[in-house]
């Protein structure tokens, strides 16, 4: 397939490339980041500079690369370093116009990157808990900050654009994402200190398994607009979860659920594995 990857210079961007072209699609990147212009080195992939909050930037980026897919990870990633305005309007404009990009070409498919704080209590101003563990697709989504507030509207343009044309979409809501040197920060910290794993309940996902799922779900066909959560079947404290779900909360616990490994992580993955039967194999283990 031809892919577009946005935030193709980010780390989410640059893995899920390169996990589409070893599998042999044609990828081209997009970012805000200057190009590097004159000869390219050899195996480089075509790369478009692009503001994604500027419509005519964007429909002309996706008009040139004229995509089957767009895999849209751009956007502000964390809500530590920008105004509360600047994250929203960054990110909302950003997936609107990818959105409407996508309704007004012949794009067939959007993969979004969305993000575990839709849920809410994660990045929560107001102190809020979970419903229950682990964590899946059904729990109420109840976002508060701007950056969990952009993540949810987000979903809600992938909502609209389904309705409106027959492209299909994908969200999908990464944990802690994780690249190979950001492991030391922070497994030594929740082995000594397991509690503080509580803000989202314990779960990671590993960049690379990340990539493979994008992969997975730009190749489906599922009809509609999905949402699935990203995370390792284990959790990073390298405790059982109820253990970890005490320590952190007492008595006044979210109710736990069944689980099918003591050391499970605070997120299901169980409907990315049915949808498109994402296997993700690395654990902080493998890393530290």
């Amino acid at each position: 397939m031809r892919v577009l990857v946005t935030g193709g210079r980010g780390k989410v961007g640059r893995h899920a490339a390169a996990a589409l072209s070893a599998h042999g699609h044609q990828v081209v990147l997009t970012d805000i980041v200057p190009a590097s212009y004159g000869p390219q080195p050899r195996g480089e992939l075509p790369y478009l500079r692009a503001d994604l909050t500027d419509y005519g930037a964007t429909i002309g980026t996706v008009m040139k690369a004229d995509p089957e897919v767009v895999v849209h990870t751009a956007g502000i990633p964390d809500p530590s370093h920008d105004a509360p305005a600047t994250i929203f309007a960054n990110n909302t404009l950003a997936n609107f116009h990818v959105a409407e990009a996508v309704a007004r070409t012949d794009v067939r498919r959007l993969v979004y990157l969305s993000s575990e704080t839709v849920i809410g209590h994660i990045t929560a101003e107001r102190p809020v808990d979970p419903d229950y563990l682990p964590l899946d697709e059904a729990h109420p989504a109840r976002p508060q900050d701007a950056y969990a507030l952009s993540k949810s509207v987000g979903e809600s343009i992938c909502d609209a654009l389904v309705r409106r044309c027959d492209a299909t979409a994908v969200s999908i809501r990464p944990s802690l994402v994780l690249a190979a040197d950001d492991y030391a920060n922070f497994v030594p910290l929740l082995r000594k200190r397991p509690a503080v794993g509580r803000f989202n309940c314990w779960s990671y996902v590993d960049v690379d398994d990340l990539a493979d799922l994008i992969r997975l779900a730009a190749e489906a066909d599922t009809p509609g607009h999905e949402v699935v959560y990203a995370a390792q079947p284990d959790n990073l404290a390298g405790l059982p979860l109820a253990e970890l779900v005490e320590l952190g909360w007492g008595a006044d616990r979210p109710e736990l659920r069944p689980i099918n490994r003591d050391d499970a992580a605070g997120i299901s993955c169980a409907k990315a594995r049915e949808l498109f039967g994402w296997s993700p194999t690395r654990s902080w283990r493998d890393r530290v």
